[in-house]
């Protein structure tokens, strides 16, 4: 009977070891899951807000009427419905933290999973996001677009 009880404990410690490593694989699919950062550019945290002071976008003539321009740097998406009326929005994707890379009219793309926003009203028009682009202060001023908080 003694001959055995080696054999379990190295079992024992053996599942151990393998439990342990299985878990610790686990909490890195978690993380790829999460809201932790998001990859192409993404930000910090999948925090969906855009820029974090005003910033300059440059001439409002850019953005063309009836469509709209991404500010991939400036983390911004501005659109222009009818002349002289900007609308801005976050250009991370609500999803898991990317930043928007591209635009086709006035719906506006996600590079990691294909998530699409209507850049006129930041509304989903293709998950997997499920909320929409958040808002953000959009001004002109001298013929100039500033968008960010205190624009």
């Amino acid at each position: 009977m003694s001959t055995a009880f080696p054999a379990r404990r190295r079992t024992v410690l053996r599942g151990a070891a393998v439990a342990g490593a299985a878990g610790a694989g686990l909490t890195g699919l978690t993380a790829c899951g999460s809201n932790s950062g998001g990859g192409g550019g993404g930000a910090s945290g999948g925090n969906a807000a855009g820029p974090s002071s005003a910033v300059d976008l440059g001439a409002s003539t850019d953005v063309p009427v009836g469509g709209a321009r991404l500010y991939r740097e400036n983390k911004v998406l501005v659109s222009q419905p009818t002349q002289g009326t900007f609308k801005a929005f976050s250009a991370v994707c609500t999803h898991q933290g990317c930043v928007l890379d591209a635009v086709n009219g006035t719906t506006a793309s996600c590079p990691c999973h294909g998530s699409q926003f209507n850049a006129t009203t930041g509304a989903v028009i293709q998950g997997p996001a499920i909320e929409a682009l958040p808002p953000v202060t959009v001004k002109v001023s001298g013929g100039r677009l500033t968008a960010g908080p205190g624009a």
